[in-house]
């Protein structure tokens, strides 16, 4: 019987592309999304609009469509709107896992790809950090994620669950046009939209201890992300599985390059301003990706140039018509 996934938030950018690479891989998925910020035109495979909240629900669905396992990506990840609303991020993150594990108990599912975060690790003070690193969150976000991997880890040790943590770092680019980050959250599409409103594209903070002062970052393309869920499930074969992965690239890049990458790809002079640096924001977060390359054999295959021609292109003409 081929294995069916269930992906919770997979009407979202990542979301999606995970679902394409189940199917790539020969794998069958169901979707359960509440489309608070999902887009239903992404969806190829039998959908479920619902709450993880409503673990009864997510318990029905598994049962109903024989669900093998869980790929939970559905959650808030913001990390200056955790500051401001931490109830909502902990409410969202820690309280809507605990009742999708509650459903997977009830329904005897024992496999997990848990949706983690580099934000976990805080303030980092080498120039790569690794899964062992202390992990000292310095935003709710991160926390709420933090407390995420010790629930799984605390229900594995209870019931035999089966699971791998993907420790994002920045997802950017897309696959498809169609699957493109709709969101303007993210660094890259924060540029394309102070273009397309013809503003100029602002970095938060220009006196961080890095050599620009801008913020250094690890951008990782979806579709290399989306790749790394498939590895991480073929890794959840052996009975106790428990991991936890950095999914990055390996490689800094300043928020200041990745704007002028920016510039050269879509042809425009940009002239970014300077504000004042976002509360939660550490100043340089790198993956060590050693661990993931030598237990699952995964490496990224895009690079940044890669990620923002992608992105670029797959933006609204007005985007790539606008004045610079």
């Amino acid at each position: 019987m081929r294995d069916t996934w269930l992906v919770s938030g997979g009407a979202g950018y990542i979301g999606a592309h995970v679902v394409r690479s189940l199917q790539a891989a020969g794998a069958d998925a169901v979707v359960i999304d509440d489309l608070s910020t999902g887009d239903i035109g992404r969806v190829q495979v039998p959908f479920v609009e619902g709450d993880i909240a409503d673990w009864r629900l997510v318990a029905d669905t598994m049962r109903q469509y024989r669900i093998t396992g869980v790929v939970h990506l559905a959650a808030d990840k913001q990390v200056e709107e955790s500051m401001r609303e931490p109830l909502t991020y902990y409410r969202r993150n820690v309280v809507n896992l605990m009742q999708l594990l509650t459903a997977m108990a009830h329904a005897e599912v024992g496999r997990l790809v848990f949706s983690s975060s580099a934000a976990v690790y805080g303030m980092v003070d080498s120039p790569l950090v690794g899964e062992d690193h202390p992990t000292r969150p310095i935003n709710p976000y991160g926390e709420t994620k933090l407390i995420g991997e010790w629930l799984i880890r605390d229900q594995a040790r209870a019931t035999g669950l089966r699971f791998a943590a993907l420790r994002y770092f920045n997802v950017a680019g897309t696959a498809s046009p169609e699957l493109a980050d709709l969101g303007r959250t993210n660094l890259i599409p924060m540029v394309f939209d102070a273009l397309d409103r013809g503003d100029q594209p602002v970095i938060f903070g220009g006196q961080h201890p890095t050599p620009d002062g801008t913020c250094v970052r690890d951008f990782i393309h979806v579709q290399d992300l989306a790749d790394a869920h498939v590895a991480a499930i073929a890794a959840l074969d052996e009975p106790g599985a428990s991991h936890v992965f950095n999914v990055g690239c390996g490689r800094g890049y300043s928020v200041r390059e990745v704007i002028e990458m920016v510039a050269e790809v879509s042809g425009r002079s940009i002239e970014p301003r300077v504000g004042a640096a976002r509360p939660g924001d550490p100043a340089m977060v790198v993956a060590d990706t050693a661990r993931i390359s030598r237990t699952l054999g995964w490496h990224p295959r895009h690079d940044l140039r890669e990620m923002v021609r992608s992105a670029w292109h797959a933006q609204p003409r007005q985007v790539s018509a606008s004045r610079g």
